[in-house]
């Protein structure tokens, strides 16, 4: 397991796969684990510096989308954890039951998974640390609205629109462009972001982990109808959106901190 995790961690160093691959992009992943660094209590901080070795979670926070760059394949099956595919528009008694039936992996039935591997001190520091890196990655890929889109257009992959004139696509547009479009490193990002009040950030990290993945799914069906498929999007739609980004990235980060201050 050390010497494939050694392997795979090659993948840092590779770039050469798609945009529209990676949720929230890196700039995304890395503000929303600033925020929990930044919301830690001391226990789970001094256990994430022993399974990181005092790295901080931001160095960890995109390995889980560089290693699909991996050749060997060693990580191939962990493509599907980072979505859930399902139906536009679904009540949530209907939204509960198809969550729970899904057979194939997917966000929601890994993470639990993942804490499972966490919370056993007998497990091997390899394992729960990759199950760390895991982990804080999945939290911010369920709070992209895309990685809960539709199944027939790839999570919006499949819906050409324009930004700025420029071609892209609704996934990759959620994913990258709209954070990059704000010009702020990952910590400038994130001290923007982090202002809340202790009560503001309890109300957000109150719910469950299917309360947070539903209001995903509204967002995500909001997404599909301000912006269909040959769309020419600029100014009037990031600022249409901007709030509801700030807000994804805010909730990401601040419920991460909760279930890693909650595990330990």
């Amino acid at each position: 397991m050390k010497r494939l995790f050694l392997l795979a961690s090659l993948g840092l160093f590779l770039c050469g796969f798609p945009s529209d691959l990676i949720a929230w992009g890196t700039t995304g992943h890395r503000v929303i684990t600033e925020i929990a660094q930044r919301n830690l209590n001391k226990k789970a901080k001094k256990q994430v510096d022993k399974l990181f070795d005092k790295q901080h979670l931001a160095y960890w926070a995109n390995w889980a989308d560089f290693i699909k760059s991996d050749t060997l394949n060693t990580w191939k099956h962990t493509s599907i954890w980072h979505y859930v595919n399902m139906p536009a528009n679904m009540e949530r008694n209907n939204f509960n039951a198809f969550i729970k039936d899904i057979e194939k992996d997917n966000v929601y039935s890994e993470i639990p998974k993942l804490l499972t591997i966490l919370k056993d001190k007998n497990n091997r520091k390899e394992d729960r640390k990759i199950a760390l890196i895991f982990l804080i990655h999945l939290v911010g890929d369920m709070h992209q609205p895309m990685h809960t889109g539709r199944a027939d257009d790839l999570g919006g992959n499949r819906i050409k629109v324009y930004w700025f004139d420029r071609e892209t696509n609704l996934h990759s547009l959620w994913d990258s462009a709209l954070v990059d479009f704000e010009k702020y490193s990952y910590t400038e990002y994130a001290t923007v972001l982090n202002v809340l009040t202790k009560d503001e950030k309890k109300a957000i990290q109150k719910g469950t982990l299917e309360d947070w993945l539903y209001d995903s799914h509204n967002i995500a069906n909001r997404v599909y109808e301000i912006s269909p498929y040959g769309s020419r999007l600029s100014y009037d739609y990031n600022f249409i959106v901007r709030p509801i980004v700030d807000s994804q990235l805010q909730k990401a980060g601040l419920r991460l901190a909760k279930i890693l201050n909650d595990l330990w």
